[in-house]
């Protein structure tokens, strides 16, 4: 075979271009840092996101009963939901004496 033949179908310095290549690691010293990747979303690991999970559940668990007290009040809340726990219920209960009631 001619010399730009033969390049041609050999690849670059001898090897071809659709053979499977060695598998070569890398190196790693034994002098440096032990480096563990942990997975994560964003950069935020699973750790990190229980800790602000459990940190906004605790907000949104005192916003919602302080809601819940702030509109004890309205007639409807008090009816449906605030009458309905067992032992603050009778609390909301509100009868009108009979002396009071204009019908």
């Amino acid at each position: 075979m001619q010399p730009t033949i033969r390049r041609m179908v050999e690849g670059h310095h001898g090897m071809q271009p659709w053979a499977v290549r060695p598998d070569y690691g890398t190196y790693k010293s034994p002098y440096g840092p032990a480096y563990k990747v942990k997975p994560n979303f964003h950069g935020i690991s699973f750790d990190r996101a229980l800790k602000f999970g459990i940190t906004a559940g605790s907000f949104g668990a005192v916003a919602g009963i302080f809601a819940l007290f702030f509109f004890a009040e309205v007639p409807k809340v008090r009816k449906d939901i605030m009458q309905r726990v067992p032992i603050i219920g009778d609390y909301f209960v509100r009868e009108i004496p009979p002396e009071d009631n204009p019908f």
